[in-house]
């Protein structure tokens, strides 16, 4: 793919906290939890997914802008071969492009993936193509179950989960507009985001987005391809 240049601005979605005290994932999460419901000084809200609600498995955002379309669910390259191999158990068609990508010069022939990503079903870039919609089956909070739940990637088991000190929710989850945050039963989302983060750390002096293409069909959108980070 050719390269392209980006001055979006946004900030990358792979930055990575320090860990100073040298703890170990399990025992961040554990504190960035207790720590939160400490300063709060009151009875945590639970985090729970809504009844009947799928949406963070249906709906795709447009990031980092519109013109890069749609992107699809963070895949480690570690968990690649893996939903790959889902995939063809189950007989669903995926579509896994590049999402992150690192060089240590600005010729994209050059550039290692740091991370990929799961698009949607739909020419719109919508829906997971691992939800199951058919089969009248229901979650335990009676929406639509996902396929592969227990071997789910690590992004999926972090949502809603943005950012781990303080809390940040996913401010588009039906959870957080009906209650706004949460503080509690969140160590799960908390050591799989720094799982994420830890993986996606880099000291490269070019950073590359991905653009997917896919969107509405009214939308201006850049070609496919790297877009190099400015």
């Amino acid at each position: 793919f050719a390269g392209q240049t980006s001055e979006s601005g946004e900030e990358p979605d792979f930055v990575s906290p320090t860990n100073n005290a040298g703890e170990p994932h399990s025992s961040r999460a554990g504190r960035y939890a207790r720590g939160f419901i400490s300063f709060h000084g009151s009875i945590p809200v639970e985090f729970r997914c809504v009844e009947e609600c799928s949406q963070c498995c249906v709906e795709r955002e447009y990031y980092p802008s519109r013109r890069f379309g749609k992107i699809g669910v963070l895949i480690l390259p570690e968990e690649e071969e893996r939903i790959r191999g889902m995939a063809a158990e189950i007989g669903a068609e995926i579509s896994i492009l590049p999402r992150i990508g690192i060089s240590c010069t600005d010729d994209p022939s050059t550039i290692k993936v740091l991370a990929y990503q799961l698009m949607g079903r739909y020419k719109d870039g919508n829906m997971c193509p691992f939800l199951d919609t058919e089969s009248g089956a229901k979650s335990p909070h009676m929406g639509h179950p996902c396929r592969i739940y227990n071997s789910r990637p690590l992004a999926c088991r972090a949502y809603p989960l943005n950012e781990p000190n303080p809390i940040r929710l996913d401010e588009k989850c039906k959870f957080c507009k009906e209650y706004g945050s949460a503080d509690g039963n969140l160590e799960s989302e908390m050591e799989s985001l720094l799982k994420i983060r830890g993986n996606m750390e880099t000291h490269a002096p070019f950073v590359w987005r991905f653009a997917t293409g896919v969107g509405e069909s009214r939308e201006k959108l850049l070609r496919p391809g790297w877009v190099r980070e400015i």
